[in-house]
């Protein structure tokens, strides 16, 4: 594949990220966005539709998992390192589910600054943050 190309799609990935974090509100249902924007340490949980919650958030985090592993395929073009990261989004979807289920449905102050970033983890592409500096670092050496 031509280097142009492979850019303007890498940029066009990158674009498609920035969409879907600037139009979080039009496109995911999250009453969390507005509760975590005010002083959330001061103010209860807001109402949720757990199920509704877990699919939208489920949703979001399959689009960015699919856009990071676009971005890496065509950055490293190597199948393994796109299997390796299938691999760990899976097992991070999981481990992170579990307790943003937990903090849905059982909501107490005092957890909320862990709550805000286990959310994090699952509605923002830190997975791509992290993983594309490791993979390069392991081409590198290579």
């Amino acid at each position: 594949m031509n280097k142009v190309v492979t850019y303007f799609l890498v940029g066009l990935l990158i674009l498609l990220l920035i969409l879907i974090r600037a139009f979080e509100g039009d496109l995911f249902y999250d009453p969390y966005l507005t509760f975590f924007k005010n002083d959330y340490l001061y103010i209860d949980s807001p109402r949720r539709e757990v199920a509704k919650l877990v699919l939208f958030t489920t949703l979001r985090f399959a689009l960015n998992t699919i856009f990071s592993l676009g971005i890496l395929y065509l950055i490293f073009k190597d199948r393994s390192i796109i299997k390796f990261s299938v691999l760990i989004y899976a097992i991070a979807y999981v481990l992170l589910l579990i307790p943003f289920l937990y903090f849905v449905i059982n909501p107490n102050q005092e957890d909320y600054y862990l709550f805000f970033n286990i959310r994090r983890f699952l509605i923002q592409p830190i997975g791509l943050i992290l993983l594309f500096p490791a993979f390069y670092y392991y081409k590198l050496n290579r």
